[in-house]
């Protein structure tokens, strides 16, 4: 992964602030209201709508359906690996899953397979530092590594996400 840089840490900073201002978390009793893990999941939802929309502007320009820039490609690939390697661990305590939550799709078998999941968010991240090398250099070598991307997101929410439709 590239050296974070101080601009690279006010990213993240932002994101975390954005996270919890986004889910309306305005204090402790609201939050006690939503359970005793709502900061945490609102947070995670947050970091994933982040990496979401990085995601997005980089399969629209592998897609064709906006033009290639190298400048916004890097800042994609650069802001989706800095979210890729926030240690978020205290985001995931057990007991935060949808069985015991209705305001989160996380399943059980997150917590019940972590090994199955470390080694999937594993090669997720190895996937966005490959992202990162390759995004601002043309069309085709973001094209290449958003074919690889893709399926990691893909394996984490297939085993421990509840569908969604």
């Amino acid at each position: 992964m590239k050296r974070t840089t101080s601009a690279g840490i006010l990213s993240i900073a932002a994101l975390a602030v954005a996270a919890l201002a986004g889910a309306g978390l305005n204090g402790a009793a609201e939050a006690q209201d939503k359970g005793p893990f709502a900061n945490q999941i609102a947070a995670r939802h947050g970091i994933m709508l982040y990496r979401a929309m990085n995601i997005g502007a980089l399969g629209a320009m592998a897609k064709g359906e906006v033009a290639y820039d190298a400048a916004a490609a890097q800042k994609a690939a650069d802001n989706l690996a800095a979210a890729a390697h926030l240690d978020d661990s205290m985001l995931w305590p057990e007991g935060s899953d949808n069985g015991a939550h209705a305001g989160t799709i996380a399943l059980p078998a997150l917590w019940a397979d972590k090994a199955g999941f470390d080694a999937k968010y594993a090669d997720f991240r190895a996937a966005t530092e490959a992202m990162q090398g390759a995004a601002g250099q043309g069309l085709e070598a973001l094209q290449a590594e958003m074919g690889k991307l893709g399926p990691t997101c893909g394996a984490c929410h297939k085993a421990y996400r509840a569908p969604t439709n």
